[in-house]
Formats: C-alpha cells, structure tokens, sequence
C-alpha cells in the first residue's frame, strides 16, 4: 500500500478499531467511541477491552489479536507502557494506519524518547501511518469520522485544519462552532512521530474536499520534504500558517553577521514566502483569511472599490488600501456619471463612493451594481453604519444578489454590534466575509491579492555559475583536517579566485619592507589588513588600516599593525599583512552573506553594509538556491535600495555585478555542506564594478 493509499485509509476508514474502549464516562477511551457514533460514522467500529461485553450498544473484543478482519484504523486509548505492544499486534494484522491518543512519550523525557523512536521505528518498517502519540486525534466530518477525544464535532465545510498543539485544537473547535466554521480535515499532530506537516500538505492538496489549508506550526524537523510539500500545494490551494516560537535562538551559536542575524523566526518567514505559504501572527486573521479565500474568488487586480453610508469609515478604509499591496480602483468616467444619476446630489461620486447616511437598500443595490460593472474595480468593500430609518436586512439582501451575480470578490463592513449581528449572519451565510472593522477585510483582499501573484508567477530556473570546484575542496578539507573551523581572509581569496569573483589587488607581506614593494606595485592609496588564520574580526584587534598614501606611512602601519596584534592575540599565528587597492570613492559598502539553517538550509542575506547592518538591520533574506528573479529582489527589498539606485544626481550602482555575485555565493552554499557561513563583507560595489573586499568562512566541525 502506497503512501496515499494508507492516508486515505487513515481519513476514511472503512473499519475502526478503538483500544482502550471504555464504559466509563468521562475516560478517553470511551469518548473516542462515542465521537464515532455521534458523528454517524458508516462503517464498522469495534471496541477492545479485556472485559469483553459491550460498550454503547456494540459488541467488544477481548485484545487486539481476536479483531476481526483487516483494520483501516486503530485508535489506540491506552496507558503509555501498553501502547508498543498493542503496536506490535496491530502490525502484524496489517493495520493501515494508528491514532496514538496517549501522552507521555517524547514529551516528558528521555525514557519517553526512546519509547517514541521504537514505535516510529517499528510504523515504518510496517508501513503502518501513525498520527500522535500525545494528540487529540482527527475528524473528517464529510465523511462522519471523529476519531478523537474532542468534546466538539465541527461542521462540515471546506477548511483544513491541523496543529501540533491539542489544546489549541479544543479550543478551536470551540470556537468555530459558534463562528459556524466548517472544516474537511481536523488534525491533532502531536509529537509527530510518523505523520507530520508534509504529510498533511501531501494529502490535503489532492483533498477535493479542501479548499483552504491551515496549520499551526512549533517547529519543522524535515525542512526540505516540507518546503516541496508546500510549494506543490500553493500552487493549487492557498496555505495559510500560523508559527510559533518567535525568537533568535538559532542564531545563539552564529559567530558572522550574518549568522547573528538569521534568527530562526527569519528562516521560517523566509521558507514560507518561497514555498507560497502564506503567514499569518494570530489566530483570529489565519480564520479571517480562511473564510475570504473559501467563500470569494481571487481579485484579478489591486483595485478596490468602497461603498459606504459614512465618510469617515470610508476613509478609514481607503487609507488601509493605500497602505497594503492594493490601490483605491479610479472609477471610469461612465461609472461617475451613472452614480450622479442615481445618488443624491451632495454624495460622493468617486471612490470611496459615499452614499450619505440616509440611504436605504435600493440606493445600496443601485450603487453596487453601478460600481462593480467598472472594469478597474477588482473587489468590492461595502460598508454600514446602521442609522435609524435602514432597513438592515434588506440591505445585506442587496449585498448578497449584487455579489451572486458579478463573481468579483465582496467584503461587507457591518459596523456596530447587537442592531447588525442578524444581518452578518445573513452575509456569512451566502458565504460573504463580513466585519466589524474595515482592516481586517482590506488585509484578507490583499492576501487574495499577493497570493494570486505567486501562483501564476511563472517557476524560475538556477542560472549556472562559473566555477573551479577543486581548490575549494583542497582547502576545506585542509582546514578540517587541521581542527579549524575558520577560514579568513587571506586564506579564503583562494574561494574566490575558484568561483571567478572580482577582488581588488590584493598582495601578501610577510615585512615592512614587503608591504611597501607591495603598495608602490598596486599603487596608492591602499589599506593594510591584519592576516592571520586565528583572527577572523580584524577589527577586534584593530588590524585595519585604510587611505594609506605613502611608504612611509605603509611601514609604519605595517608595523603598528602586527606589534598590536601580537600583544593582543598572542595565541595568533602571524603571517603579515594584506595590502589591497582602496576601491573609488563612489563605492558603497554591501554585505551578502549566509548562514545554514538546521531546518531549511543556507538562508542567504544581503544588505547595506556598516550601520545598515549592525544598527539598522536594513537586511533582506532568501533560502537557497537563488534564481536570478531571487538575486534581482533581494537587492530591491531593503529599505535602503535607494541608495544603491542613486538620489540627487548619483549614478546607479552595477546592479548586475552584485546580483552576479549574490548567485555565486548561492552556489557556493550549494556545493559545499561542510560550510556553515560564509560573508562577504564589504562587498564594494559602484557604477561600474563590484568587488570583494573581505571574505571568510566558517565550517562545520560535524558534531
């Protein structure tokens, strides 16, 4: 049985078995049980107790070896030390697929640990699908199956939904039960011993029953299956997500800048952007995005329409557009003359069209259809604020015939509370989004919007990068095999040299003398730099100096420069000083740089350099590999690109030269594992060139 074919056994079971089936109220094992029942499930469902007798009016086994027939699923309700052997017996009937209700497990310890590791051991072997342990288990209300300890059975609809955390679950269930939220799947992950995030994704993309994806994320253990899962899903259903957990504790250990500042949250955020998942930092707007992707079509374009009986909400609502990816719809002039004919004269006849406080349903309707006939408008907002001579139900009866017949997307705002909560209801009913508030419909529309854009956003190839591989090799493996972790600047140019990287004139000098042979044969000015194989922040030691225009003062701070060192670092093998060219004074100082992330890989980064990095954090991000779109965004996305494109009279940067370097160090992080961070730092970039100024790596040493 193929990996499909188990899932969809898993969700629609043809028999159920539940061990650990109670007559007690009250206890899991009877609640399970009792779910199934409730929920009208159609096909065979048997109880194991060694009692025997029967428990809600079915017939109970003994032990998992007198079930009769192969099962599709086992819900297993035990205490934690019977679990792996109930597991053993079920294996071996052939059972497709197990819900391990049970805590105590991973969670609690290493004792638990090891328990979990020998049932996800023994599930794989058998191709046994296991979801849990320490979950609340799974519903597919289409199908009547409520296999979990849930007090709730949600409605049926078009929403998936699943979650690591089981108390999050209950108390979503809860509320979507008086949100009258539907759902096709409902999945308690749990401690994810088999069945994870990729898996859901897997199925719930060929669910014809789904049309929204949810998910509550802690954390990803297989990054890359995940990230494929999620990309292929994206393309056809919008993914929505929720992760937790937001702290830089994945950068603990980083010892470059760019290390320190990919944070964990950063890797998640910049995973979920590139596989299409769309990312959301509370509950309530990962529901809000649910119900306006499952009840309204996508917007064709940005341009949004409004409609109220209110000019300040109006406003209010007109200044979100502006703010988010859509723009205010520029009604034709056709649109306006018709809305002059049928408004009174003291309305607003341009969006956001106000209809003024008096107006009633057919003012509404006339002008929601006048409106939505405009090409340029994509969607619609209506908005309300009840007054006392409209007819609220009447005009939510307007909102719903003009959204039936034009299949453009329409959000109604229903202002206010108690006078207004029949006519939501009404709205939500015919499947129109309605709000309180004007900003979270303007969010949901934009999400419509920018999720739209990505799907038919075509795929981009990786450009090939030129490159001598060999030399690279030779000099990690020397490096490793030498205990070092670090590979800095004058031993790292090699790295550049082999992908065919620009630097400035670079030359080693052992002595004074050296450095200014080396100066006159570059030509000033020039910079000396520290070089040393344990010194990898010359600054630290103050080992750089720059703009040096004399041989006198190359001698002098060639050696001011390694007397300091050698006080300060005496552990340091000194091999000289780096005189390189100072680069033209039009150059403006980037960083790109990468730090592999457990989960997903090498997270590159790119940004201005000096206090645009340190102070600022003006930085932008993207998983590797990079296409050359990603190497053309990424310059564009700091706050501070415009610097780079030139004010007042400057002339841009090579644009081309940088991004040509950015891929090279995405190639660089593809072809070797064994680097876990690389920078260039600066990267000196103007009109005409950008070359590398700085470099240094940091490996793995494999613990």
């Amino acid at each position: 049985m193929t990996k499909t074919d188990t899932l969809r056994a898993f969700f629609e079971p043809h028999a159920v078995a539940v061990v650990g089936a109670s007559a007690t109220e009250g206890k899991i094992g009877h609640t399970v049980l009792s779910n199934m029942l409730e929920a009208g499930y159609k096909g065979r469902l048997i109880p194991v107790n060694p009692k025997g007798g029967e428990i809600l009016g079915l017939e109970v086994v003994p032990d998992v070896e007198s079930l009769p027939g192969r099962l599709d699923l086992a819900v297993i309700c035990l205490p934690r030390d019977a679990v792996m052997s109930a597991l053993e017996q079920l294996a071996a009937r052939g059972c497709a697929s197990v819900i391990v209700i049970t805590a105590g497990f991973k969670e609690v310890g290493r004792e638990g640990y090891h328990l979990e590791e020998q049932m996800a051991e023994l599930c794989h072997k058998s191709g046994m699908a296991l979801l849990g342990p320490n979950c609340l288990g799974m519903i597919n209300a289409p199908a009547g199956v409520n296999a979990s300890f849930s007090s709730s059975m949600p409605e049926s609809g078009n929403i998936a939904f699943f979650s690591q955390s089981g108390a999050l679950c209950v108390a979503i269930l809860d509320w979507a039960l008086g949100a009258g939220i539907g759902f096709s799947k409902f999945v308690s992950l749990g401690n994810k011993a088999v069945l994870d995030e990729a898996d859901m994704l897997r199925h719930l993309n060929n669910d014809d029953q789904t049309r929204v994806i949810l998910g509550y994320v802690e954390n990803v253990e297989h990054g890359d299956e995940f990230l494929r899962q999620a990309r292929i899903a994206s393309r056809n259903k919008p993914v929505i997500m929720i992760k937790s957990g937001i702290t830089a504790a994945g950068a603990k250990a980083a010892s470059s800048h760019t290390g320190a500042i990919a944070g964990s949250d950063q890797a998640y955020d910049t995973a979920f952007r590139k596989s299409g998942i769309i990312r959301v930092g509370d509950v309530e707007t990962l529901f809000n995005l649910a119900r306006a992707f499952s009840e309204q079509p996508l917007p064709k374009g940005p341009g949004v329409g409004i409609i109220t009986n209110s000019g300040g909400p109006g406003i209010i609502a007109a200044d979100t557009v502006e703010r988010s990816s859509l723009s205010m719809a520029s009604l034709q002039p056709h649109t306006v003359q018709r809305l002059q004919q049928v408004l009174p004269s003291y309305a607003a006849f341009y969006n956001p069209v106000d209809i003024i406080a008096d107006a009633d349903a057919d003012r509404y309707r006339r002008t929601l259809e006048i409106v939505a006939e405009d090409p340029m408008v994509h969607s619609l907002v209506v908005m309300f604020t009840p007054t006392g001579s409209a007819d609220i139900g009447q005009i939510a009866d307007a909102v719903i015939h003009v959204a039936a017949r034009y299949g453009k997307p329409v959000f109604a705002v229903f202002m206010g509370n108690r006078r207004v909560a029949s006519a939501r209801e009404q709205l939500r009913e015919a499947g129109i989004p309605c709000y309180a508030f004007p900003e979270p419909a303007i969010t949901s529309i934009a999400a419509m919007y920018e999720y739209g854009l990505w799907r038919h956003r075509p795929e981009s190839t990786i450009p090939s990068v030129s490159k001598d591989t060999g030399p690279v090799r030779r000099l990690i493996d020397e490096a490793l095999s030498q205990g070092e972790t670090e590979i800095v600047e004058f031993r790292a140019r090699e790295v550049l040299d082999a992908y065919g990287l620009p630097t400035p004139r670079t030359k080693l000098a052992r002595s004074s003398e050296e450095a200014v042979a080396a100066a006159e044969a570059i030509g000033y000015p020039v910079a000396l730099k520290i070089a040393s194989p344990q010194i990898s922040h010359k600054t630290d030691v103050d080992g750089v100096r720059v703009n040096l225009n004399t041989s006198e003062d190359v001698a002098t701070t060639f050696k001011d420069i390694t007397a300091r060192a050698q006080r300060m670092r005496p552990d340091a093998y000194l091999a000289g000083c780096l005189v390189q060219a100072m680069a033209p004074a039009d150059s403006r100082e980037v960083i790109v740089g990468f730090h592999r992330d457990e989960q997903f890989g090498p997270l590159l980064m790119f940004g201005l350099g000096g206090i645009y990095v340190e102070i600022l954090k003006d930085i932008a991000f993207r998983l590797v590999p990079l296409t050359s779109g990603d190497a053309h965004d990424i310059v564009r996305e700091i706050k501070s690109y415009m610097l780079l494109k030139g004010l007042q009279g400057e002339r841009p940067v090579n644009f081309e030269a940088l991004e040509g370097i950015i891929l090279s160090m995405s190639q660089l992080a593809m072809d070797f594992p064994e680097i876990l961070e690389a920078e260039f730092n600066p990267v000196l970039v103007n009109s005409s060139q950008a070359i590398i100024a700085d470099v240094r790596l940091t490996l793995s040493d494999g613990r």
